[in-house]
Formats: structure tokens, sequence, C-alpha cells
């Protein structure tokens, strides 16, 4: 059996480092002229060269059943208390007139990803297709990549739970993970797990620069709009409908209590 980690080899933040990391997030994101931070999506995308993976999330199908995360932790094997992809809900108006809103989260695959650029050590890496993956053998679990995100899409694994047993998956033991809209599957030729198992069908996936894609007709035709497009990461994850703008200052995740950072 693997010999446990020391406590004193785990990665751990001070409120030193934490601030610290903060501010060079922060010069992270607001790198870059303000010109490039207010192009419009539809820019960016019209300037991307060759295949640029993305999703249109159809907000007015969602239903909140939250197939999509219970699909993404089953591929994935995402840990008890971690999550890649997520639902978020709000209530807008006032009783008796009251409307709930579905916002479904997750990575965003950025063409200007905040997180690649504080990583110290290179362990978040974009693909020439878009998607933005994380290097488990060379992350060190510093959680900069955390704090740097607009979209808090990112979650730290604990070496054990709070009752000493070891997590699963082994290999992702101490550091950071997030979505990374199933790779493994995209490289097969394969619509990521969410998307497939949507029973409203809300969710499209595809190369967003090919004319024939049904993303690509889905954005030329409906104009979906990206999450906190001040923050010039263009985004590659898109919504239409709904009313995003309620989620904007919601930027929280789920997490379980009964899972900890301790011994």
């Amino acid at each position: 059996m693997p010999s446990k980690t020391p406590k004193e080899n785990l990665p751990e933040l001070s409120r030193r480092e934490l601030i610290k990391a903060g501010g060079v997030a922060m010069a992270a994101m607001a790198a870059g002229t303000a010109a490039e931070r207010a192009l419009a999506a539809s820019d960016a995308v019209r300037s991307a060269k060759g295949r640029r993976l993305a999703m249109v999330i159809d907000l007015d199908r969602c239903i909140g059943c939250k197939s999509c995360a219970v699909a993404c932790k089953s591929e994935n094997g995402v840990r008890l208390g971690g999550f890649r992809s997520w639902v978020s809900e709000r209530e807008d108006g006032r009783y008796p007139q009251v409307t709930r809103y579905m916002l479904p989260r997750l990575c965003n695959h950025c063409e200007e990803p905040a997180c690649l650029k504080v990583c110290p050590v290179g362990a978040t890496v974009k693909r020439p297709d878009g998607l933005v993956n994380i290097d488990k053998s060379r992350c060190i679990g510093c959680r900069y990549c955390m704090v740097a995100c607009p979209y808090n899409a990112r979650y730290f694994n604990p070496r054990h739970d709070s009752d000493g047993e070891q997590l699963y998956p082994a290999r992702t033991h101490g550091t950071v993970d997030k979505c990374n809209l199933c790779a493994h599957r995209v490289d097969n030729g394969v619509v990521p797990s969410c998307v497939n198992t949507c029973p409203a069908g809300a969710r499209l996936f595809g190369d967003l620069n090919d004319a024939d894609s049904d993303v690509h007709k889905k954005y030329e035709s409906e104009q979906p709009e990206p999450l906190l497009p001040e923050f010039g990461t263009s985004p590659s994850v898109f919504y239409k409908g709904g009313k995003p703008h309620l989620f904007k200052e919601d930027q929280n995740r789920p997490e379980a209590t009964l899972v900890s950072e301790g011994e």
C-alpha cells in the first residue's frame, strides 16, 4: 500500500500567500487594454483560427434536474464533495408571481484563461482546440488558479476525507480539479457526458468555427451570451434565454461539509 504523504508536505495557503495570490490573479485578469476587454464575444469567435470547441446552453430548456452534474461525477470519478459541474438556482419576483431560474455551471474554457496566466508550474494547459486542462502530474496544489478564475470553476482535492480515508482517485490527491469537457470522450468523437445526458436537450457542443455544426448555427441564430464578459477572458460557454444576469453576483459553488482538508 502507498505510504501517506507527511502533513508537512501538504500545500497550504497562509493568509499572506492567499492575499498575494489574489493580487497576482487580479493583475492577470486586468492585463490588456480596455479595447481588448471590450471585444464582443462574436468578434472573438470570428478571429479564432482552427477548431474552437464550445458549448451553448439553452436556459429556456433547462429544468434543473441536475442530471448533468450526476453524469459528470460518474463519468470522471469526481470525489464526494467535489463538483466539476453544478446547477445554480435563483428566484425572481414576489409572491404569488415568482419564477425560478436555473444556471448550469462549469469551466468556461476561456480563450484567454486567467488561471493559465497565474499557474507557477505550467500545470494549466490550453489545447489548440480551446479546451483548458490541468496536468495533474505538475499541479502542486497552490490554488492560485482558483483565486484567478472569475467563475469559481475549480476546487481543491484534499488527500483525505474527514475520517482519514484516502479519496478517489489517488492520482488527484492534493491537486486542483475542474471540468475538462470530458476530453477523453471528445478525443474519441463523443460529446461530453453532460451533453449526452441532458433529458431536455439544453446543451449543444461542437466546433464553433465549423459553419455546419449545430453549435455554430445556434450561436449565429440565437446570439447567446457568455457569463461575465467584462473580465476579458472570452469564454467558450454561452447561454441563451433565462436570466443569467441574476447570477452575476452568485459565484458560489456547492461543497459537502463532510469533506475536510484536514488529516
